[in-house]
């Protein structure tokens, strides 16, 4: 059984000692979302289109989403040291580009029954790199891939497919499939004695679906708005950059020095739960002073604060907003 992530936000929020999430910032920058959507420059039609992503017209789409996202989680490295790269791009990019260049090299790798038993041999070649730099947690990613091709042939007949269909277009419950079936999306802590739930891959994979087929025909789901924002490492330094979210000193000193947070520790699920939270108030905002032709969820929201990290990351770093460095399969 797990909790709600808009709820777990909301009580990690409430009980942080660690972080304050800004109210003026909150309102500054929902009223900037509402204009960005307004424009048209943020909507399900333009987002998260790039080169590396597969769309609804490809038969593999589906299955493409799911591998992915299996292996979704953990690309980060130090400043001062070289990433692991696959054709020229970085992080999450050079995953995608990672398994279309395996597709194109006639790799199975989308079919369970292949990465199910896929070897360790055989995925070195699928994430070589253009580098001498190795993909982090490459004995992780081995074994997240046998468990869920695992599960996929032993319980849905070895189709992905069966898992989205058998949500019967619910985003709520295809999330309680995925991590009931599917124990490496099952992104829980225990915090100020409470079981919590962020479920960042879980919910991007529905994310990612719904994003790629624009909430049509197996990509809709009729409460897209039960999914919250993808609390990962890179999302809250836009957070901070916009003033929405403001660390204790004490924080700040221990990720400005490099420290390692372990996958659990209060000050870790405290920067994801206020994340979540924080994203939660921004869409409540933002929803007020949007034309009534817009949608918008905390999917939308959350890309724009991924692509804005991305493209600001020279500036964030000079800011000095870091990130939090924590060695995990769930983000």
């Amino acid at each position: 059984m797990f909790s709600n992530p808009r709820e777990s936000g909301k009580f990690i929020s409430a009980n942080a000692e660690h972080i304050k999430i800004l109210p003026e910032g909150v309102e500054k920058f929902g009223a900037e979302l509402a204009k960005v959507i307004n424009s048209g420059e943020l909507s399900v039609e333009n987002f998260g289109q790039t080169a590396v992503h597969p769309t609804a017209n490809d038969p593999f789409a589906l299955d493409w989403i799911f591998v992915v996202d299996t292996l979704n989680f953990c690309f980060w490295s130090r400043e001062n040291e070289e990433g692991w790269k696959v054709d020229g791009y970085t992080g999450y990019y050079a995953l995608c580009a990672a398994i279309n260049r395996a597709m194109k090299e006639g790799i199975d790798i989308s079919n369970p029954k292949f990465y199910s038993t896929i070897t360790e041999e055989q995925l070195s070649k699928v994430l070589r790199s253009d580098n001498d730099v190795h993909i982090p947690l490459f004995k992780e990613r081995l074994r997240c891939l046998h468990e869920v091709g695992e599960a996929l042939l032993k319980n849905f007949e070895g189709s992905f497919e069966n898992v989205v269909k058998k949500a019967d277009k619910s985003a709520a419950i295809l999330l309680k499939i995925v991590v009931d079936n599917f124990p490496c999306f099952r992104d829980q802590a225990t915090f100020k004695g409470k079981n919590v739930s962020i479920l960042k891959r879980a919910q991007i994979l529905i994310g990612d679906i719904w994003a790629c087929y624009l909430g049509n025909g197996i990509g809709h789901f009729n409460d897209i708005e039960e999914i919250t924002m993808f609390a990962d490492y890179r999302v809250p330094q836009t957070l901070l950059y916009y003033n929405v979210l403001e660390y204790s000193k004490e924080l700040l000193e221990k990720l400005n020095t490099g420290n390692i947070l372990e996958n659990g520790d209060e000050m870790e699920v405290e920067i994801r739960g206020c994340s979540i939270h924080a994203v939660e108030l921004l869409k409540e905002v933002a929803i007020k002073k949007i034309d009534k032709d817009k949608i918008i969820n905390s999917i939308l929201i959350d890309h724009f604060l991924w692509d804005f990290r991305r493209k600001h990351a020279q500036e964030i770093l000079t800011m000095k907003l870091p990130f939090h460095k924590t060695f995990s399969i769930y983000y």
